[in-house]
């Protein structure tokens, strides 16, 4: 028998015992030249969202440059730590709960992930310019008592090759910062990431390839998920630790799924039917999960009314039919 998404949610009710089974749904709220108004926080409520990642940015010149720049007044006023701050009190004046997520930027929109120090010089400089930086966040976390906060995003080489400092940066972290912790790990990392045991969450940004066709449905996508499902659920019981998706997300384009990563501005064909299926696999295969607490949506701008949309084939589900899936599926959780 086929399960229709209305049995299922019945089904979790009755599990629970007719209580929803709480979850981080969430949205990634995209750091504006602007300050953040009612307006664009009563989008994210009319998804039912509870959470928000906020984002401020700091920026490197290359993959091998040690020192990161940030919070200046050159910087768009949601990547700064003002305009963080002003975006937290927002979100909390509507009971909405934040993870602030500092991320880095490298020019011309080279993978993080990639970044390595030639010199052990640089790597010392790198590490004090990312202390400085994520202490900043720190800081303004515990100042603001968000629920989250993550302590990197996609730094797959310096996170392999710096462990040592990684694990010092946590202690600093935590005695600046009273919440809880994670880690935005890549999709083809998180296996190897080593400090996880310190951490409060697993965190993994979930682009994983999944399906090669244009448009997947969405039992295509529920098997194709299977194997990776079950190599997440072996971490988090083996390490004893919930996982929250800290990026999650589609393409409205076709061959969606096959490399859910591509952020390139090349023109492919708007799919709408192709994004929304794979939102409604993700939430399908992991929501009900015990050892899985929730994520959030890449990504969602302040400016709704004038986001996304039927012509639009980039990662936004807003103005789209994905944006009625994710309505759906916080709603029901």
């Amino acid at each position: 028998m086929k399960i229709t998404s209305l049995m299922f949610v019945c089904f979790l009710l009755a599990a629970c015992g007719g209580k929803a089974i709480p979850r981080i749904n969430g949205v990634s709220f995209v750091a504006s030249r602007e300050e953040a108004r009612q307006e664009h926080v009563d989008a994210i409520l009319d998804v039912r969202a509870g959470y928000a990642a906020v984002m401020p940015f700091g920026f490197i010149r290359d993959i091998q440059s040690p020192e990161i720049i940030f919070d200046t007044e050159r910087q768009w006023y949601g990547e700064t730590r003002k305009g963080a701050l002003q975006y937290i009190k927002l979100l909390h004046g509507n009971k909405v709960k934040v993870m602030l997520k500092p991320q880095l930027w490298i020019r011309g929109g080279e993978f993080t992930g990639k970044m390595a120090m030639a010199t052990e010089k640089d790597w010392q400089i790198l590490e004090n310019s990312y202390e400085q930086f994520l202490l900043t966040y720190a800081r303004l976390a515990e100042e603001t008592g968000v629920d989250i906060l993550c302590i990197g995003t996609e730094l797959e080489q310096f996170v392999q090759q710096r462990p040592l400092f990684w694990r010092q940066l946590i202690e600093k972290v935590r005695s600046a910062y009273k919440g809880k912790l994670t880690y935005a790990a890549n999709w083809d990392e998180y296996q190897d990431t080593p400090f996880w045991h310190d951490l409060d969450y697993i965190g993994i940004d979930a682009y994983f390839p999944l399906c090669e066709d244009r448009t997947p449905e969405v039992e295509a996508l529920l098997t194709a998920w299977e194997p990776w499902k079950e190599n997440i659920a072996r971490l988090s019981k083996s390490l004893k630790r919930l996982v929250i998706f800290t990026e999650f997300g589609y393409r409205s384009m076709d061959y969606t799924a096959q490399k859910p990563w591509l952020a390139d501005r090349e023109a492919v064909p708007v799919n709408l039917q192709a994004q929304a299926n794979a939102k409604k696999a993700i939430f399908e295969a992991f929501w009900n999960e015990e050892w899985f607490a929730g994520g959030f949506v890449w990504k969602w701008f302040l400016d709704h009314e004038n986001s996304g949309g039927i012509s639009c084939n980039r990662f936004t589900p807003q103005n789209k039919p994905a944006q009625e899936v994710i309505e759906s599926y916080y709603g029901s959780y």
